[in-house]
């Protein structure tokens, strides 16, 4: 046996145990077959994260309450002798969102986003922890944390000034804002289509706590190749009734993702950072250099 999966109960039942290379997370994953049949997804994480994980491991769990296609966890703590973390999530059987879409029609594009939409605001009802810091105290060092970063990484984005400038003036919208859980990473690349030609969420690993609207802030990648599933995420999360401001923020935090992914991609080379780059062109075209906050996709057409 694999001495990472030491100390987790019922390893020993473990016929099958296949590492998952693709993503972009620094945890270990693993395909997990049972004697029996049954599948399971494993994480392993350095045991030093387990402490900050304890709230999102509870509000996790909180998930399993609630009739949603999402990775269900099953079980969680130390393995390997104290070393790691370990997290069991079930499995589920499909083909990945971001490949299969585009063979669909366009409304059963939609559909699907405002499947999304739906399981997305489920996922947004858990609550965040009591000793949460305010968002606008939290949002705030973080714009701050990623203009720093982004300052200081050497590249250069075309029109940085419109996204700063945005940022500058939009700031003011993080006060009083809910706070709630995070799936963290919401967009096409963590869904699948089942079977059942139904949508289901998978791959929480960037799981926290903030502002429910945050989540769309990586709606781009969903947008880039699906502008009916994108439109259908905004509809469904909102049951058609959009809040006035929503649009306005959803801008602010898609602003300062873009600039902070600028430095991030730094360290994966030349080819990501392009891939950023490009992305962030396509999103100032999206809202004409942020002179609109409707970004052009947006559509509701069915």
């Amino acid at each position: 046996m694999n001495p990472l999966f030491s100390d987790i109960s019922d390893a020993h039942t473990w016929k099958i145990t296949r590492k998952i290379t693709e993503g972009w997370s620094d945890d270990e994953k693993y395909y997990i077959k049972t004697d029996n049949g049954n599948q399971f997804l494993l994480r392993i994480s350095d045991a030093s994260s387990l402490e900050k994980e304890q709230a999102c491991y509870a509000a996790l769990k909180e998930l399993n309450s609630k009739n949603i296609p999402v990775s269900k966890l099953l079980d969680e703590g130390k393995c390997n002798q104290g070393k790691n973390t370990f997290r069991l999530f079930s499995w589920i059987d499909g083909s990945e969102a971001r490949k299969s879409l585009g063979n669909l029609p366009e409304k059963k594009q939609y559909e699907l986003g405002v499947q999304a939409g739906k399981i997305l605001r489920e996922i947004n009802q858990v609550n965040c922890p009591p000793n949460q810091s305010t968002w606008n105290v939290h949002y705030n060092k973080k714009i701050d944390r990623k203009i720093k970063a982004y300052n200081n990484c050497g590249v250069r984005l075309k029109n940085k000034d419109k996204i700063l400038t945005y940022i500058e003036n939009h700031r003011y919208l993080t006060h009083d804002r809910p706070q709630c859980f995070h799936h963290g990473d919401y967009h096409i690349g963590n869904m699948l289509i089942t079977p059942e030609d139904a949508l289901a969420v998978i791959d929480f690993n960037r799981l926290d706590f903030g502002d429910p609207w945050d989540e769309f802030n990586r709606i781009v990648w969903s947008a880039a190749e699906n502008p009916a599933f994108a439109s259908g995420q905004i509809d469904g999360y909102f049951e058609g009734d959009i809040p006035s401001d929503f649009f306005k923020l959803m801008a602010l935090y898609i602003a300062v993702n873009q600039l902070g992914a600028i430095p991030w991609g730094v360290p994966y080379g030349a080819a990501q950072i392009a891939v950023f780059v490009n992305q962030t062109e396509e999103v100032l075209e999206w809202y004409d250099d942020f002179n609109q906050v409707i970004p052009k996709w947006y559509q509701p057409v069915f």
